[in-house]
């Protein structure tokens, strides 16, 4: 660490004795002498003792170690980290919204439940469903749900038997795990060289005993399944429905619906698509939406407007079940239903296409010096598989560290699985030509580096608090404290 810049750790600025506040005697009893002893701990915890500045210089100092869409540019693909408009925020912090109890009654909270409502209609036409549930907390719990309805909608036909998902072999990780914890048996499709699901190799695997096929359009490669109403048709034919992973619906905002491609239910990331915060495990949201004739099958509780206008959250013995405590993360609802707000129709009809050409814009201006395994036109993202000279042993991981001294985030690296040296960009609609043409002008300076001084990406990076930590090592053996608490 560079101490010089950072400052010292506040356990070492910690002082005995030394205290930021102080308090009169309240006059109040000895809560903590009144705890039974097996609440008590054996020893009291080891925490620094400094004053109000050091206290604030800590947490400041901390946080310009933080990367954020609000620092810099962040690359990430397979994620759309999006600038989030401030204005989402203040919406969400609006005391009529922030103050509200979730077990309020419905007629107090008419504004919060009509916010809600609308929320759901939007993503409704927006995903060309029939209907949404905002309740899940994130994507994958979004996924898990979505799954949730597609068993309750075999199991109401007594269809039991149909037992399996097929998820192509370029997909999102939660893929095959939210079918895992739903109860069904993952059977993974081939894809083709430019990471298209291999309809060949789908349709033997279509039987009575598939309860769903689990798509993401574009997919992981960041190409569009042009064969989608194909697959569909096939897949309905074999009395399974199609799931629409939704982490990738950025760049189809304004052109094409996962409804109209012939998907039967499907989630969105609101942290993604919706410019909500994103990242450190939430807050997120991942909304479900079905298919007319799916909507009695979704969880408990759905928000209903009434023939008078006003709104009710209602409860039905169809529905699979609650899947949260009441309707999600509403705060993050907000935020997302401000962003569809502002934009509006004409804004939203823009974001997808904007995406999809700074994507393209980026990836030609490097195609020269970055390895290009898919070349043909791409949507939100685009996949090199490393570097284009590799005669120097530059990794794709090198590369991504020498990002971080020009302070880039480092984009995906080593997904999607289908190549060896997989180095993920998505650049989303937000960032500017300035901003994309300083990214591109860094990327072909290491490229250049990897030819002429390739030690210098190789021990990258050089000036960032942490350099070049035994990740392996970090999994198997954390540290998680500053002392040895034995000692």
């Amino acid at each position: 660490m560079n101490r010089e810049y950072y400052g010292k750790l506040i356990f070492e600025l910690s002082r005995p004795g030394r205290r930021a506040y102080s308090l009169p005697d309240n006059g109040c009893p000895d809560v903590v002498s009144q705890l039974p002893d097996v609440l008590m701990r054996d020893a009291a915890p080891v925490l620094p003792e400094v004053d109000e500045p050091a206290i604030v210089r800590h947490y400041n100092n901390m946080s310009t170690n933080n990367f954020g869409v609000d620092t810099g540019f962040y690359p990430l693909g397979s994620c759309t980290m999006k600038y989030n408009p401030k204005i989402n925020e203040e919406m969400a912090a609006l005391p009529s919204m922030a103050a509200l109890h979730p077990f309020q009654p419905d007629s107090t909270v008419q504004g919060a439940l009509e916010a809600y409502y609308n929320l759901q209609q939007a993503l409704s036409e927006i995903g060309g469903m029939s209907e949404f549930t905002l309740n899940p907390f994130a994507g994958a719990h979004g996924e898990l749900t979505g799954l949730m309805v597609i068993r309750a909608y075999h199991r109401s036909r007594g269809d039991e038997k149909r037992t399996k998902v097929i998820v192509p072999d370029s997909a999102h990780g939660t893929n095959p795990a939210s079918a895992a914890v739903a109860g069904l048996k993952v059977v993974e499709v081939k894809s083709l060289p430019d990471g298209t699901v291999d309809v060949d190799a789908l349709r033997p695997l279509l039987d009575d005993t598939v309860a769903a096929v689990m798509m993401t359009n574009p997919n992981t490669v960041g190409i569009f399944e042009h064969r989608i109403p194909e697959i569909a048709a096939m897949v309905h034919e074999a009395g399974a429905l199609m799931y629409y992973d939704g982490a990738n619906l950025n760049p189809m905002l304004g052109v094409a619906r996962p409804g109209d491609m012939g998907f039967d239910v499907m989630h969105i990331n609101l942290h993604k698509t919706f410019s909500t915060p994103h990242g450190g495990g939430g807050p997120g949201s991942g909304p479900v939406g079905v298919r007319e004739g799916l909507e009695q099958f979704l969880p408990n509780p759905r928000v209903t407007r009434n023939p008078d206008g006003t709104f009710s959250l209602t409860h039905t013995d169809t529905a699979l079940g609650s899947v949260s405590a009441t309707l999600g993360n509403f705060a993050v609802q907000l935020r997302a239903l401000s962003y569809i707000l502002s934009l509006g129709s004409e804004g939203l009809m823009e974001a997808g296409p904007l995406a999809t050409l700074n994507a393209n814009y980026v990836k030609e201006s490097l195609r020269d010096v970055y390895a290009l395994p898919v070349d043909r036109v791409c949507k939100h993202e685009f996949v090199f598989d490393g570097l284009a000279d590799k005669s120097h042993g530059v990794t794709t991981l090198n590369v991504a560290k020498r990002l971080l001294d020009h302070g880039y985030h480092a984009p995906t690296i080593y997904f999607p699985l289908l190549f060896h040296e997989s180095l993920m960009i998505e650049p989303t609609e937000t960032e500017s030509r300035d901003t994309l043409d300083e990214f591109i002008a860094v990327m072909r300076d290491i490229a250049r580096e990897a030819s002429e001084n390739p030690e210098v990406v190789k021990t990258a990076p050089h000036n960032t608090p942490v350099r070049r930590p035994d990740d392996t090592n970090a999994a198997l053996n954390p540290v998680v404290t500053y002392f040895d608490l034995e000692k």
